[in-house]
């Protein structure tokens, strides 16, 4: 297995488990906050969702080559810049808390499916060696890696705990 199968199929992996915790939750347990951020899981959806567009759009851009076609949520936020990150958080969740949850789920999902479709449809060669001026000399795997440590490390893991309290 090549190591983009093998970023895929983590992917894939990671996908299923999410679905697998959604569909055991009850409505109240998808939308009532969690301590210690008082975020439901919906708004963690939501978050895992805006954040997925990025991504999208920078895969896009390599699978069509062209620039990025950026989300225009939170514009006048520059999401690459440091410190800015809670910030940018926090405008995500004031603008989606209000969304109905199968919206929420449904965009996620889709954005999901179409973020795996992209990873397999570029090369390995595109995603290990080719520089792309517009993400600054980073090779396109680390969209596929770091996407899996914002979903699994840094929020289905602790969701997990939380949800076992």
């Amino acid at each position: 297995m090549n190591l983009q199968e093998h970023l895929l199929a983590a992917r894939r992996e990671e996908y299923d488990r999410w679905e697998k915790l959604l569909i055991r939750l009850s409505d109240e347990q998808i939308t009532s906050p969690l301590l210690p951020s008082n975020w439901s899981v919906k708004d963690v959806i939501a978050h895992l969702w805006a954040w997925q567009q990025r991504s999208i759009a920078r895969l896009e851009a390599a699978r069509f080559n062209r620039e990025p076609e950026f989300p225009n949520w939170l514009e006048e936020l520059d999401p690459d810049s440091d410190g800015g990150t809670d910030r940018i958080n926090a405008g995500i969740y004031a603008t989606y808390r209000d969304k109905p949850w199968s919206t929420v789920h449904q965009d996620w999902r889709e954005g999901f499916l179409r973020f795996l479709e992209l990873g397999s449809a570029l090369s390995e060669k595109d995603l290990l060696e080719k520089e792309y001026t517009w993400f600054k000399g980073y090779p396109l795997y680390v969209i596929l890696a770091s996407s899996y440590a914002h979903h699994q490390i840094e929020h289905l893991e602790p969701l997990l705990a939380r949800l076992r309290q």
